[in-house]
């Protein structure tokens, strides 16, 4: 048979498209044409499937118009995903392999000279879209990139190493040859259960900083953004790094979410599995590596992180325009990043955690003497922080720097398990109520589950009135002091709670 058709999938933003690898082989002047909107590294597959076929013993149709059609024309394609299903169409087309067996198989590879495959980006993805496919279709990967679709549930994938062993399994039956030899290289992989609880860095190591570790149980609890402002070395990092063992322990969606994005960057590794992320890019990130882009387009850091925490350290640092990026993924957890070909859309529903230190020189009210900076500079440089950023953000705390006694002599802290029994108890409640965390309370929802007495109305509404919140100022206040309730088991919102939530708004740049 001259025609031969073959499954695979491209990446389009967080889906991965179904893709038909269709190959034609005609008389006629030998030519080797590929169509299909594929860009370079998918046209120079001709020459690695070329050499793949050729060193791995079987036969490439020398003398025949080869024609590879990437079907729908329409759709971009990228990568070296699809070098596996052209050589396997060529074999098909060429009966070297039986066509026929390839229906009901996805593939998709990238082909060494030699014939070794390699692994692929965006290989759960691919898993994660034939869960939605009306018939039960089966999956063929490179190592590394194999283990990482198994992990999505109710999927058959296999593992294959070499061509060889492609070919080995869908050869045309031969009723005189012997039984082929069982391939090691060709087996199916089962995905692996996440770990109990995955190993974060402990709370208990922080020694001091009582208002921290509560502003971090807070935010843990209702998924809330938090800024801390203190002197180099107050603990800032150290604390923000210690938010995604505090948090509970990711549902299997969340870990598949997680996952598919972190693998269309690069290959997933398996050590990472239902662990939440804490992403943290150095200051000198652009917008674009924070929110993504590039062509085609590509998730950047706020997606990487989405279920986990993004950590920008020295904020003020970073450029303004990336900064002021963050601000629309922060309200409705997606990004859509939109090109002059093309639009994807990511999740983005992450927790921010920003540091930075009071004043160009970090030691600003240290009440050391160390600091030099004019009030004019102090300014500047905490002007850097716009209001719409710092409005948008949950809390905003104080980490002020620890005496060598306050250090040393500081009792235990709790331990990030014992946080993060609080924690769970705390969302639970808030799942259970309104289905969602406390962060994410819109509209009649927000009215509704933070609905106050009429002395706690009369307290906010003087607080709000005297520091000049805005409305989104005053709706965060009161998720806050939902998620303080939660932590304490109380049912309705009560003075101490929002008395506790506002100490939180009153931070850098808040004027009060």
């Amino acid at each position: 048979m001259s025609l031969s058709l073959v499954q695979s999938r491209a990446l389009l933003g967080f889906e991965a498209v179904s893709v038909t690898v269709e190959v034609h082989l005609a008389n006629g002047l030998p030519s080797f044409t590929l169509v299909g909107l594929a860009e370079v590294e998918v046209k120079e597959a001709r020459e690695r499937v070329r050499s793949a076929l050729q060193n791995a013993g079987l036969e490439f149709p020398h003398n025949k118009r080869i024609t590879v059609n990437l079907a729908p024309a329409d759709l971009p394609k990228d990568s070296g995903r699809f070098d596996l299903p052209m050589a396997l169409g060529l074999l098909a087309a060429s009966g070297q392999i039986d066509g026929a067996r390839l229906a009901g198989w996805e593939f998709a590879g990238e082909l060494s000279l030699s014939g070794e495959l390699r692994p692929v980006r965006g290989a759960l993805a691919m898993s994660l879209a034939l869960r939605h496919t009306a018939r039960p279709t089966r999956l063929v990967l490179p190592p590394g990139s194999a283990e990482e679709a198994a992990l999505a549930p109710g999927t058959q994938v296999w593992r294959a190493r070499h061509l060889l062993d492609v070919v080995q399994a869908f050869a045309p039956p031969q009723p005189d040859a012997p039984p082929p030899a069982e391939a090691t290289d060709w087996a199916r992989v089962e995905g692996q259960p996440p770990a109990a609880q995955p190993d974060y860095p402990d709370m208990s190591e922080v020694k001091g900083q009582a208002g921290a570790r509560r502003a971090l149980e807070i935010a843990a609890a209702g998924a809330h953004s938090l800024l801390m402002c203190g002197p180099p070395g107050a603990g800032k990092s150290m604390l923000a790094q210690r938010l995604a063992g505090l948090l509970p322990s990711m549902t299997l969606d969340e870990a598949l979410e997680s996952a598919a994005l972190r693998s269309l960057e690069r290959h997933f590794p398996l050590d990472q599995w239902a662990v939440r992320p804490t992403r943290q890019p150095h200051h000198t990130a652009s917008a674009v590596a924070l929110v993504g882009g590039g062509s085609p387009p590509r998730p950047g850091e706020i997606s990487l992180a989405h279920h986990g925490v993004l950590f920008l350290d020295e904020l003020p640092e970073f450029p303004r325009a990336a900064l002021e990026a963050l601000r629309e993924p922060l309200e409705t957890g997606r990004i859509s990043i939109s090109r002059a070909a093309r639009q994807a859309d990511y999740p983005a529903r992450f927790q921010l955690v920003g540091a930075f230190n009071p004043c160009p020189c970090g030691y600003h009210g240290a009440g050391s003497g160390r600091c030099r900076c004019s009030p004019d500079q102090i300014a500047r440089y905490q002007g850097r922080l716009s209001g719409p950023l710092l409005d948008r953000i949950d809390l905003h705390v104080e980490v002020a720097a620890l005496s060598p006694s306050e250090l040393l002599n500081a009792p235990p802290s709790p331990s990030s398990a014992e946080l993060r029994l609080r924690v769970q108890a705390a969302r639970d409640r808030a799942l259970q109520r309104q289905g969602l965390p406390n962060q994410q309370l819109q509209g009649q929802a927000l009215e509704q589950h933070t609905q106050l007495s009429a002395e706690a109305q009369r307290f906010i509404e003087a607080v709000a009135q005297r520091l000049g919140w805005s409305a989104r100022s005053l709706h965060r206040v009161l998720r806050v002091a939902r998620s303080v309730a939660d932590l304490e088991g109380a049912t309705d919102i009560a003075i101490p709670h929002l008395a506790e939530a506002v100490q939180y708004r009153r931070g850098p740049g808040q004027g009060g």
